[in-house]
């Protein structure tokens, strides 16, 4: 059953989010994730701060929490909490 981290954020440090931005798909290709959609959200109701949003996808539950807690993952983190402040979820589809 497929699984997607859907992530809602708002770009802070535009230098490091594009150096993070560079470097993720590499991190998602060992876990067959891809991206699915990303961009400018349009708020149709309710109240966010988040501006921007990225949907990926992943064959299954365990490859995309592999990814997530991966080592090269992990080491982009600094680089991404820089870069943007944002919030992951994870749904089972």
């Amino acid at each position: 059953m497929p699984a997607y981290i859907t992530v809602n954020f708002t770009p802070i440090d535009k230098e490091k989010l594009e150096q993070y931005g560079a470097a993720v798909p590499a991190t998602l290709a060992t876990y067959s994730g891809e991206y699915l959609v990303k961009g400018p959200a349009e708020q149709l109701l309710g109240d966010t701060d988040f501006q921007m949003q990225v949907i990926l996808v992943f064959p299954t539950k365990e490859l995309a929490t592999s990814w997530y807690y991966s080592p090269d993952y992990q080491a982009l983190m600094p680089l991404r909490d820089a870069g943007m402040r944002s919030q992951f979820q994870l749904i089972e589809g």
